[in-house]
């Protein structure tokens, strides 16, 4: 009877440390998944102030859950909601800033086949009334040309968070490790400039460009807990 206990004993030990070492597995494997949020809120406050809550509607498309430096690009919807504005996104006077880095970077718009060279200023997109500009857009600084094809693509992410741990600035560590633990956030913004006027054919000569507005779109990114794995949590 005593052999048969401890074999039990035995079995129910290993089955245990199986059941850790599986669970640990599971941890691991989500232990880097992180939640980019869009902070729709303090962009609509801001249409508000600027009464432009009836001609412009912006938003954003995003992913439930991202590895670390796996969101290179956004998608993003400008809607021109006038019956007679028309909306010009100026993407050279755009930019995207990353807080903890203070770097203000330039807004490159994608185009399915970017040969062109980055320096080139870009032509403004017009959206006309009831109509809405998708896009896709980046900083300047992700890009990297392939030397056969002759085109750019996006090879860095667009908040290297993994260079925080990698920094030699002691600052930088420290805010890495309070992300990992979920003790802080990171934070970036994309700031867009936006020139309203009436639909007209073109500009008469001497005519001023129309005046711009800036909106500030603001995101947080956090890191997820091991309990995203959870099935009922991964939507959160």
């Amino acid at each position: 009877m005593r052999g048969s206990g401890d074999q039990n004993l035995v079995v129910l030990t290993l089955y245990i440390i199986g059941v850790s070492y599986i669970f640990n597995l599971m941890i691991e494997s989500i232990d880097d998944k992180i939640k980019f949020e869009h902070q729709k809120n303090v962009v609509d406050d801001q249409l508000k102030e600027q009464n432009l809550q009836d001609q412009v509607g912006i938003s954003f498309k995003l992913s439930p859950s991202y590895s670390f430096d796996e969101l290179k690009e956004l998608s993003v919807s400008i809607e021109n909601k006038s019956d007679n504005l028309a909306i010009y996104v100026d993407w050279d006077n755009s930019s995207i800033v990353v807080e903890h880095s203070k770097q203000s970077r330039r807004v490159i718009r994608k185009s399915p086949d970017l040969t062109r060279d980055l320096a080139v200023p870009q032509s403004p997109s017009l959206i006309a009334p009831k109509k809405t500009l998708s896009a896709t857009v980046t900083a300047e600084d992700v890009f990297a040309r392939d030397a056969t094809s002759g085109t750019y693509s996006a090879k860095q992410p667009l908040v290297n968070i993994t260079a925080l741990q990698k920094s030699p600035v002691k600052a930088q560590k420290k805010l890495y490790n309070d992300f990992v633990n979920r003790t802080k956030q990171l934070e970036f913004s994309l700031q867009l400039v936006l020139r309203l006027s009436e639909v007209r054919v073109g500009l008469a000569p001497g005519e001023n460009i129309p005046p711009m507005c800036i909106v500030n779109c603001p995101f947080t990114i956090r890191k997820l807990p091991w309990t995203y794995a959870l099935p009922w949590n991964k939507k959160k």
